[in-house]
């Protein structure tokens, strides 16, 4: 087919009025819906592909973040039991750990499903024994380690 024959056949026609629909302030783009569709076809694979991959991201990405939690509620629970040995601490050390219950209770909050009954009680400790020793102003300080640390 030759180029007389398709504008002579009404091609050259819908050839002008898609160029002139494109250029007009309409927004219907009749090229780039085209094009559009045309990429989508070619790369048909390769969005597949790119979705399985994203899917195997985001389990990795929960896998991480539950082991994250999983660590700051053994923190949580290692600190709780010093407490009841009883261990003394510093204040910069109850610091860390409330932050490790903030980021805890955090993701807990986002992750309902989490198993957060474990920490609960120990959470409460902390919290009560911060501030019975915030009250009393005896942590332990580094002095004090110090002189244990030599004995």
């Amino acid at each position: 087919m030759t180029i007389q024959e398709i504008l002579a056949g009404g091609g050259g026609l819908l050839l002008i009025l898609m160029t002139l629909v494109q250029i007009a302030p309409v927004k219907i783009n009749p090229w780039s819906a085209l094009a559009k569709a045309i990429g989508k076809a070619i790369n048909a694979d390769i969005s597949k592909r790119l979705d399985e991959i994203e899917k195997k991201l985001d389990s990795h990405i929960k896998t991480d973040d539950q082991g994250r939690a999983d660590d700051w509620r053994a923190a949580i629970l290692r600190f709780n039991n010093e407490l009841l040995r009883p261990i003394r601490h510093t204040k910069e050390e109850f610091v860390e750990v409330l932050g490790y219950i903030d980021k805890y209770e955090h993701y807990c909050e986002k992750n309902p499903e989490y198993p957060n009954s474990r920490a609960e009680i120990a959470i409460e400790n902390i919290r009560e024994v911060y501030k019975v020793r915030l009250k009393k102003r005896d942590f332990l300080q580094d002095e004090d380690k110090k002189e244990v640390a030599t004995l």
